[in-house]
Parts: C-alpha cells; sequence; structure tokens
C-alpha cells in the first residue's frame, strides 16, 4: 500500500511537472505573433472552428477541472491518482484548445482589437492555472488550513491560499466566456463605449472648470508679480515632486499632479487670448464627437453580428477605425491640460490633432460596410463640415 502510495505520488509529481512545462509553452506560443504574411490570406469557413466558441468551451471546462483540483488538495483523504486523472484531462483537451482558439483568432479575420483582447485573457487563465497548480502538494497530505484559507497577498510568503487561487481563476475563465458570448461586434460596441465615456468624462473636466470665476479685474494688475512667483514656485514644486516620485512611486505622483491641477488658474475676466471662446468651440465639438461615437455603435458596429464579415477589407478598416476612436479622449486629455494651463497656442495644435482624427473616422464610416451610402453618411457630411469650422 505504501508502494502504491509512493508510485502514485511520484507519478502526480511528474504530472504537475508535465503541465507547468505546457502551459509555460503555451503561453509563450499565445504571447508570440505569428510573422504576417506577404499577401492576405484568403478567408475560408469551411470546417475552421469558430475561435470564440472554441475559447468558450475551453474555459468552461478549464474552471471546471480546476474546481475539481480544488477540492481534492484541501480534502480528506488525500488521493494523488485522481488528481492526476483531473490534470491529464487538461493536458489533452481543454489547455491545447484554448491556446489553438488564440491562434485562430487572427487579426487579419477578427480585427487587432480582438485579437489582442481574447489574447491577453487567456493568458490571465494560463496564470492563474499555472498558480493553482503549483499549490498541489507533493507530501501526500492536503493543504494546511494556512494554505488553504490565505486571501489575497495573505498567505506564507504574501502568496494566497488555495481557495483565493481557484476564485482568481474562476473570474478568468469567467472574463473569457463574457468575452466569447459578446461576440465580435459585441466586443468592438463595447470598446467604442469606453471610449465615448472617457471622451464625456474629459469633456465635464472642461466644463466644470471653465464654469469657474477667474480673479477679478480690479486684482490683476496688482497681482502680476505674485502670479509670476507663485508660477515660479509652482514650476519648481513640480519638478521636484517628479524627482521624488521617480523614487516613491507612481501613487505620489498621480497626488502631485493631482495638487498641481487644481492649483492652476482660471479663465482671467479680460481673457486677452480668447481661451473661453476656445474652450466653447471644443465642447461644442466634443459634444459632436460623442454623438459620433454614438452613431459609429449603432449605424456601424451593430450591425455586423457575432462574426466577422467575410470580406477581407473591413478587418484592416475597423483596425483604424479602433485605434483612432482609442486616440481621441488620449488627446482630448492633452488639450485639457493645455486649457489648464491657458496656452492658447498648445490649445490650438492639440484641437486641430483631435478633430483631424474625428474627421479620418468619418470618413473611414462614411460608407456601409457593403459600400453603399445611407443616413449616417448623410449625417457624416454634416458632421464634417461642422469639424472643419474655425
Amino acid at each position: 500500500m505504501a508502494s502504491t502510495s509512493a508510485s502514485a505520488l511520484a507519478t502526480l509529481e511528474t504530472v504537475v511537472s508535465n503541465a507547468l512545462t505546457l502551459i509555460a509553452q503555451l503561453e509563450t506560443a499565445i504571447t508570440t505573433p505569428p510573422p504576417a504574411p506577404s499577401t492576405p490570406p484568403r478567408t475560408t469557413t469551411t470546417n475552421t472552428p469558430d475561435p470564440l466558441l472554441l475559447a468558450h468551451d475551453s474555459a468552461t471546462l478549464i474552471k471546471a477541472h480546476s474546481t475539481k483540483i480544488s477540492l481534492l488538495i484541501i480534502n480528506s483523504p488525500f488521493t494523488p491518482s485522481a488528481i492526476t486523472t483531473v490534470l491529464r484531462e487538461l493536458l489533452t483537451g481543454p489547455l491545447p484548445a484554448l491556446a489553438s482558439s488564440v491562434q485562430l483568432c487572427t487579426a487579419a479575420r477578427y480585427t487587432t482589437t480582438i485579437s489582442t483582447d481574447l489574447s491577453w485573457r487567456c493568458v490571465r487563465v494560463l496564470k492563474e492555472l499555472t498558480e493553482l497548480i503549483s499549490k498541489i502538494p507533493k507530501d501526500g497530505k492536503i493543504l494546511t488550513d494556512e494554505k488553504k484559507n490565505a486571501s489575497l497577498g495573505g498567505g506564507a510568503g504574501g502568496g494566497k491560499g488555495s481557495i483565493a487561487a481557484t476564485a482568481v481563476l474562476w473570474a478568468a475563465c469567467d472574463e473569457v466566456v463574457g468575452f466569447a458570448k459578446r461576440g465580435f461586434a459585441g466586443n468592438l460596441m463595447g470598446k467604442v463605449e469606453e471610449f465615448r465615456d472617457t471622451l464625456k468624462d474629459v469633456m465635464e473636466e472642461l466644463r466644470e472648470w471653465g464654469e469657474e470665476e477667474g480673479s477679478d479685474d480690479e486684482d490683476e494688475d496688482e497681482e502680476d508679480d505674485d502670479d509670476e512667483d507663485d508660477d515660479d514656485v509652482v514650476v519648481e514644486g513640480v519638478t521636484e515632486g517628479l524627482k521624488n516620485a521617480t523614487l516613491e512611486g507612481t501613487d505620489n505622483t498621480q497626488a502631485m499632479l493631482d495638487e498641481w491641477m487644481s492649483s492652476q488658474r482660471h479663465i482671467p475676466r479680460d481673457d486677452p487670448d480668447k481661451i473661453r471662446e476656445r474652450l466653447e468651440s471644443c465642447l461644442r465639438k466634443l459634444r459632436l464627437m460623442t454623438l459620433l461615437y454614438q452613431a459609429t455603435v449603432k449605424r456601424r458596429l451593430k450591425i455586423l453580428g457575432q462574426q466577422p464579415p467575410e470580406d477581407s477589407t473591413i478587418p484592416g478598416r475597423l483596425d483604424e477605425v479602433m485605434t483612432l476612436l482609442k486616440r481621441i479622449p488620449d488627446r482630448f486629455s492633452n488639450v485639457a491640460l493645455a486649457f489648464y494651463e491657458l496656452d492658447p497656442v498648445e490649445i490650438d495644435r492639440l484641437m486641430d490633432q483631435c478633430f483631424f482624427d474625428a474627421f479620418a473616422v468619418s470618413e473611414l464610416l462614411f460608407l456601409q460596410w457593403d459600400g453603399q451610402k445611407d443616413e449616417f453618411s448623410d449625417w457624416a457630411l454634416k458632421f464634417q463640415v461642422e469639424i472643419k469650422k474655425a
């Protein structure tokens, strides 16, 4: 009996080692992009598995098998043969299938956005599965209460217990399942809605900043010298803060920047550089641009459906659109900083960049996916006219 137990433990240790090696290899395969083909591959659907469906089923099975492993390593009697069986099922089924789903979800067919998002979700599953498998006991005994119940970051050496590791793995699997259920169009729509929300946040911050009162006219001349001194202090403080932040971490950097932003002057009453005029124009166009995001979701992305279109030119067109829609909110954050600094030259330069990107989006989406005009096309023309106004 002791010999059988020793043999079972030795087998289990070998299988655990093989599992960890395979997971590391699959993670490398997933995260290493294949070389770009010299010509776009032909789109074929015959006998080709749906990568999103494959990812859904693989993640569901990994979650089920991880549940079995989690229970087997904390409940008596400890049965190494049962754990070995579950691990072998993982190695021969859902694990390779999960990696295959990523490899099948190519950027050329599913867009870079979908391909990249699926990849990092699947990599997270592999990392969390590694965490759980690494906790399988090698001494033939179930896990102690400390190794079982430690919360996130609270276990020996700062690690999490097996129950917490299982919960995190479940969450990673659920992320993959949810991503697969949303489908091709659903995931693109979700990304654009996130970008739109960020744009709305920037718009609201600018509006609130513009509503705050500037300094009184009669006090400005008397305070000019003080303002210059204050500006020197602010710049000096920011410089010193950035030096310290490199040593103290990003949390302090953010706190320092927040304090700096709150200390900035607002639009003066006389407004010699016409900052308010620029702000009002920017806010009007920002509102128009949020409508562009909304129309993109409703008139272009929603009609794509769960699977990518057969037209091989559409994924590349979508990637261009997604790149621009993601970049616009980031650029408007820089526009906001230029407003806070009351810098008219920088405001104009950055706004031109933003509006050029928005114009490009409307141009890329001007026609339907089949090349025909529609209501969105008419709206896009009006949008372009408004965006091009000085």
